[in-house]
């Protein structure tokens, strides 16, 4: 499509192939999920589920699925009608804009945010307002929130906890959002796929909020959780006329998916929750681990409170321009890393916030986060990285018709 160009992820992941890097810039992990999980799908896959699945999801999935809301949140969801399953939280998102919003509609979202958000906003003809977080903690700014709302506002999109920056949103913060949508009759689209992944507070849910149960739709998936990124399968929890919304759009994207998959994942979602313990406690390992070799190296590191990322400030080691320094990063250190600004509405910003912040994924085996530490520490007596002139990045933060994904 014309104005659609190259995301971010699909230049440093060439990048990292091209140079023979560790990839620390591309979320996904480098193990599998669950035996538990895998041995369903191979059962699945070996007896006979590899045809079409029913478009809103396999009744099993499901059922689930709301069992998961209400066994871990207090939340009743009818799995008929008010469960949707889809491709990946990606489609979730969009099937969500594109069936919600309207042309000239706003959507207020806070960012940095992952870079599929302003292209299906864009897709959907309407406008996106962003409400910007900023380091080190990275609170949400309610009261810029509820000044950016308008007669055209129709949707907030909150992700927490949140890509790229950690940031987990607490209660307080979450029930001002609430108020506000609840004020202004607004929907909230709520991107929880890093719900089980929280090293510090807690995941609060929008939809367990007063007022929010019939007005949020919930949108989370299976590949961070039980690590199977490439599985493509997510899922939405809302009203049953929000799901419905959502399902007309949703059948002419992908229609059905991962069949033989689905059964795989409710058995996962069943998964004792020493399981989900379990991933939190190791991947907060690997956050420490990975933490304390980019302060070894230099960086200006600011601890996640949730997901399996980490954003550092390349300051002080010359990198006041983010998308030059990770561009240079491969051949100074072998290592690969995703520049924060892109992230950005850089249109609403004279100069863009974290332009020299880069985010490292820790979602990785020890040895391989061992060995990139070790490559990393060739960044102290390295001297600044000479920067070219800034230009335009392709991703979240460039022209509304710049991403894809």
């Amino acid at each position: 499509m014309r104005g659609f160009g190259t995301t971010i992820f699909t230049e440093m992941t060439s990048l990292a192939v091209r140079t023979n890097a560790i990839n620390l810039g591309q979320g996904f992990p480098d193990t599998d999920g669950p035996g538990q999980m895998l041995r369903a799908a191979v059962k699945a896959i070996q007896s006979g589920q590899n045809q079409y699945a029913p478009g809103a999801g396999t009744p099993d999935l499901r059922t689930a699925i709301a069992r998961h809301q209400g066994d871990w949140y207090g939340l009743d969801y009818n799995p008929d009608t008010e469960v949707l399953v889809t491709a990946g939280a990606t489609e979730a998102i969009a099937a969500t804009l594109l069936g919600l919003c309207e042309p000239g509609d706003e959507v207020l979202c806070v960012e940095p945010y992952y870079d599929s958000y302003a292209a299906v906003i864009a897709l959907a003809g309407a406008v996106r307002r962003p409400v910007t977080l900023r380091p080190p903690d990275y609170r949400l700014d309610t009261a810029a929130l509820a000044a950016s709302i308008t007669p055209r506002t129709r949707v907030i999109l909150i992700n927490s906890p949140h890509n790229p920056t950690g940031a987990v949103f607490d209660r307080e913060e979450l029930t001002e959002v609430a108020r506000l949508c609840v004020e202004h009759d607004l929907i909230a689209v709520t991107d929880e796929v890093y719900e089980h992944i929280v090293f510090h507070g807690e995941h609060v849910p929008l939809a367990t909020l007063p007022g929010m149960r019939d007005r949020t739709v919930t949108i989370s998936s299976a590949g961070k959780t039980f690590s199977a990124t490439g599985w493509k399968v997510g899922w939405i929890c809302a009203s049953a006329d929000l799901v419905a919304a959502v399902a007309r759009v949703k059948q002419f994207l992908t229609f059905t998916n991962a069949a033989p998959f689905q059964p795989a994942v409710a058995t996962a979602l069943g998964l004792p929750r020493d399981y989900f313990a379990g991933l939190a406690t190791s991947l907060r390992a690997k956050r420490d681990l990975l933490c304390q070799g980019l302060n070894a190296a230099g960086f200006d590191v600011h601890i996640p409170a949730g997901t399996y990322f980490v954003t550092a400030d390349a300051a002080p080691l010359g990198g006041v321009d983010g998308v030059a320094f990770c561009r240079a990063l491969p051949e100074r250190a072998g290592v690969v890393a995703v520049p924060v600004g892109v992230f950005y509405d850089q249109e609403a910003h004279d100069v863009v916030p974290g332009a020299s912040l880069v985010r490292f994924a820790f979602c990785k085996q020890d040895d391989v986060l061992h060995e990139a530490v070790r490559r990393l520490e060739k960044l102290r007596d390295g001297g600044p990285v000479v920067e070219p002139a800034p230009r335009r990045m392709p991703g979240a933060g460039g022209h509304p018709g710049s991403w894809a994904r």
